[in-house]
């Protein structure tokens, strides 16, 4: 996800508050909207314990059915919830009982500032955790994860699918390397030549805060592959998950490059492509059409995955949850409801 957006934000906010009561006043705006939400109607705060201590983590409950009981994995790492909220469009309809949830280390949750807590075991451990703490189980727990929030739920799957009914992998690839070959050969050459050009100029030299590279790369490369729309039209969720985004999470482990993961990222070598086929549960892979990750690759998963199934949301991006938006919720609901009845 788009650190990106984040360090803009940071920038624009620096250039234009320079009054402080103006500062004061989005300081103020922004504190009522977080009080707001940890007091909302539902939440949980969970507490979880790591090797560095004991810290809370945001969840918060929507709707209710015994049976069905979704669990949602945000992307990042570091990113929040809110990357979820279209989601209140579709559920509620179908009384399908869902948990927002923010890991340990965004923006809702303790944010402690320590990177030996930034890695896939202790975050499976976590999500174990929280399982427990909401009583969720074989017989109604779904766990949907996109974009790294699918990494982990794959990473979970791997350790616990005992305690699954049903996987839902959102817009993530099975391989890293994978991944970035995908956006070498596929996606950046069918960009613009001085796009590119421009883009890889500034990769070469690791110079990742430019504001070149970083308007050049929002311009022609997020409006196209992570959300398929002009950016004055993204939802304002989207514009809350970047700016509420923690970069020391986001850098350490998928790294500073917004064009792949790269450096000393430490999910580089992530691959789990031979794995796949220990899933036991329903699962479903979903990929968009113009996705930063290859869209082939996530239906070849679904096909190592023995009660695997794929949807292609046709219009749909890296955040095919908004971009493509009935296709996306309607055929995760379609899925849940085939798991439901028992023919998956």
């Amino acid at each position: 996800m788009s650190l990106f957006l984040f360090s803009c934000q940071n920038e624009k906010d620096s250039a234009n508050e320079t009054e402080d009561q103006v500062t004061q006043e989005a300081t103020s705006d922004e504190d009522a909207l977080k009080e707001a939400k940890l007091n909302a109607e539902g939440v949980q705060m969970i507490p979880v314990e790591t090797p560095k201590g004991t810290f809370n983590v945001y969840t918060r409950k929507v709707g209710d059915n015994p049976d069905v009981k979704v669990l949602l994995l945000h992307g990042g790492p570091g990113c929040t919830h809110e990357l979820y909220e279209s989601i209140e469009q579709y559920f509620p309809g179908k009384s399908f009982e869902f948990y927002y949830y923010d890991q340990l280390g965004s923006y809702y949750s303790d944010q402690p500032s320590d990177t030996s807590l930034w890695n896939i075991e202790r975050f499976v451990d976590e999500v174990e955790q929280v399982r427990q703490a909401l009583g969720l189980n074989q017989d109604n727990f779904y766990l949907l994860g996109q974009s790294w929030g699918g990494i982990l739920a794959m990473e979970y799957a791997f350790r616990h699918q005992d305690k699954l009914k049903g996987l839902i992998i959102s817009n993530m690839m099975s391989n890293v390397e994978a991944y970035n070959k995908y956006n070498k050969e596929v996606l950046a050459p069918a960009l613009p030549k001085d796009v590119l050009d421009t883009i890889m100029y500034y990769e070469d030299r690791e110079d990742y805060s430019n504001e070149t590279y970083l308007s050049t790369i929002e311009t022609h490369y997020y409006t196209k592959h992570v959300l398929r729309a002009p950016l004055e039209e993204w939802p304002d969720a989207i514009g809350r998950t970047f700016a509420h985004l923690n970069p020391e999470v986001y850098v350490y482990m998928q790294g500073p490059s917004e064009f792949g993961l790269k450096g000393d990222a430490t999910l580089k070598d992530w691959d789990v492509s031979k794995q796949l086929s220990s899933i036991t549960v329903p699962t479903l892979t979903v990929g968009g059409a113009h996705d930063t990750m290859d869209p082939d690759h996530m239906e070849w998963m679904a096909e190592q995955i023995p009660k695997g199934s794929h949807l292609l949301c046709p219009n749909g991006s890296h955040l095919s949850q908004y971009d493509d938006m009935d296709n996306y919720w309607n055929g995760i609901i379609g899925f849940i409801e085939l798991v439901e009845a028992g023919t998956l």
